[in-house]
């Protein structure tokens, strides 16, 4: 057994100061606590935040919604205003491992989990994610959940979190407070590439703790999906999944697209020049297809993963055509909901 020091944190300062030392921070610990039995990772400090004040979703004043880092990610989907207003980050939320978990998961902790690789998770193995410089063993090993986009020679892992890849489709802003203060990270900048530092996951720096997550006022809400394929219909990590959203002009083109893939990458994956490719053109297999295969134009199996790429171009179109319907996926039934019907 690993010892280890635990604090109880009582405010955002006493917490971010301990974390400056690397303690580890502890919410609802439904990823942390399994890597520390895993022997995976061996904090020497850990610091429960639980009973920090970050529990709240508010309107914010520019029509947006922030989603406090500890609310859990049941209470987030569940929320009346995200179901209605982003039921795309809440389908993504509710696709995601199970009720048990749900409840006690936390937003700050969602997007900050670490990856699923089953070498990570396998301390008898070389992983450069878990001891720098000992190699990547799933390069040349059983890459069926690895990434197909923004791979290094040093790690092939991908980011598991589907509400994730919702909040890179809305453009959210991730508020943090660390030693040097606080500041806001754009989504798209929150989470890495792996390169030659595989280990970090995201940019925060040492100490940071998330407060918050910003949502825009626009949610997308008539024209959007979450679509998520994976070995089995449920309590499974995605092998793609698709957070597709569109607006549409009054002529019925599409006057924004915005489409970000999972389970593909190290982080949730967009292509804002490929989305600005969409703009103007009326939603149809052509140009959506068109748009698959650009957003995938770097994509590389490593083998055993190789029928991803295929299979999220496939995932793409499906889930752009759901969303120019308005006829999204249900997380419960699997069922794609039916057209509206206009006014007679």
């Amino acid at each position: 057994m690993n010892r280890f020091e635990f604090h109880r944190a009582s405010d955002v300062a006493g917490a971010t100061r301990l974390g400056a030392g690397g303690a580890r921070f502890l919410a609802g610990g439904t990823n942390l606590v399994d890597l520390m039995k895993e022997d995976v990772e061996r904090p020497r400090t850990v610091v429960d935040i639980t009973r920090l004040p970050l529990r709240g979703i508010d309107d914010l004043p520019d029509g947006g919604l922030r989603l406090g880092a500890l609310a859990s990610n049941a209470a987030t989907a569940c929320d009346e205003r995200v179901a209605t207003r982003y039921p795309m980050l809440a389908s993504a939320i509710l696709a995601g491992a199970s009720p048990q978990l749900r409840n006690a998961a936390t937003n700050g902790g969602n997007i900050n989990q670490r990856t699923r690789c089953y070498y990570f998770y396998d301390v008898a193995t070389p992983c450069n994610k878990r001891e720098p410089g000992t190699g990547c063993s799933a390069i040349g090993g059983v890459t069926r959940q690895h990434a197909i986009l923004g791979a290094s020679e040093h790690c092939i892992a991908t980011h598991p979190s589907d509400m994730a890849v919702a909040l890179a489709a809305l453009g959210a802003t991730v508020q943090v407070t660390g030693p040097a203060g606080e500041r806001s990270i754009a989504f798209a900048d929150y989470h890495r590439l792996p390169g030659d530092e595989p280990w970090r996951d995201n940019t925060l720096e040492t100490g940071e703790l998330v407060t918050a997550i910003d949502l825009p006022a626009e949610g997308f809400a008539p024209h959007s999906t979450y679509l998520k394929l994976r070995d089995r219909l449920s309590y499974a990590f995605a092998l793609v999944s698709v957070a597709a959203a569109l607006r549409l002009d009054d002529a019925g083109r599409i006057a924004e697209a915005r489409v970000a893939l999972g389970g593909i990458a190290h982080r949730p994956w967009r292509d804002t020049r490929a989305e600005a490719s969409l703009q103007g053109t009326l939603p149809g297999d052509d140009a959506f297809a068109a748009f698959a295969t650009a957003l995938l134009a770097g994509a590389r199996g490593q083998g055993g993963n190789d029928f991803k790429i295929e299979l999220a171009r496939r995932a793409v179109r499906r889930a752009l055509r759901q969303a120019a319907d308005g006829t999204p996926q249900s997380q419960v039934d699997k069922r794609v909901a039916a057209p509206a019907r206009s006014a007679a």
